[in-house]
């Protein structure tokens, strides 16, 4: 159970909440004692993982949802601004595999992963912090990923908006209570890549990682304060590296991850 000191209290709003790393959040939270708000577009797989979660004790409210989509977005902001029944802790965390090429003359695949996973996540974000604002207090995690720290295409340049937009919302929310933390993981095992029909033959086998791991570093990084979160060494080196290595080398490494992918 979450102790009384804790940030991580009263209910928690997931998007992306039915599987993956948004359902390990979830999982974990419930953990903790939150009540959850969980939000996906599929309403079966919602109603089988808030079953599952409401045996650990805690209540569990679904709200169908496609963050792809204008109405959608409106009802989860809605949601999020709610006076009676306030969300504290906002995991802004819906997303999906964004491989289509960038050299096209129709750009509809781009642009909907784009609303999905940069101006939903900014619409939702700015929802939660203005609620929290009224209340002083509250916690949101953003997740970007540590494909943004490298040109790896339209998901690493939507990711790279998101962590840049998550990092200048932290400054501003911070003047009054609200904890804003831009979540970075790697390349962790989940449902995820096996959706997307994309090979990860590429990527070695060391680089995964385990998604109750990052979760809870996520979470731990959370209770003290920190405003950003890379979970394990491995990555925050890679994180490094991609920022100070010569552009050259990294875009080497980049096509070498690319090779044998979509």
């Amino acid at each position: 159970m979450t102790h009384p000191s804790s940030v991580l209290r009263g209910r928690a709003l997931i998007t992306g909440g039915s599987s993956g790393l948004g359902l390990t959040f979830a999982r974990q939270l419930a953990e903790r004692g939150l009540d959850l708000v969980l939000v996906a577009r599929n309403a079966e797989r919602l109603d089988e993982a808030a079953e599952a979660l409401r045996n650990a004790g805690v209540e569990v409210e679904t709200l169908v949802a496609d963050l792809a989509d204008d109405a959608g977005v409106a009802a989860v902001s809605q949601r999020l601004g709610s006076a009676s029944s306030p969300v504290s802790v906002f995991v802004n965390n819906a997303g999906a595999g964004l491989y289509a090429k960038m050299t096209t003359a129709d750009p509809t695949e781009l642009l909907a992963g784009a609303q999905l996973m940069a101006l939903a996540p900014m619409v939702l974000g700015g929802a939660a912090a203005a609620a929290m604002k009224e209340r002083g207090e509250g916690v949101i995690i953003n997740t970007s990923s540590m494909s943004g720290a490298a040109p790896m295409g339209a998901y690493s340049a939507i990711k790279a908006f998101v962590r840049v937009w998550s990092d200048s919302l932290a400054i501003e929310a911070a003047a009054f209570g609200v904890q804003v933390v831009t979540f970075i993981p790697g390349w962790v095992r989940t449902q995820f890549h096996a959706r997307t029909g994309v090979s990860t033959s590429s990527i070695p086998d060391f680089l995964w990682l385990d998604a109750d791991r990052v979760v809870a570093e996520c979470l731990a990084d959370v209770e003290k304060g920190k405003t950003s979160s890379t979970p394990s060494k491995r990555f925050k080196l890679i994180g490094f590296l991609a920022k100070h290595a010569p552009a050259p080398v990294v875009a080497a490494a980049v096509k070498k991850l690319n090779k044998g992918r979509r």
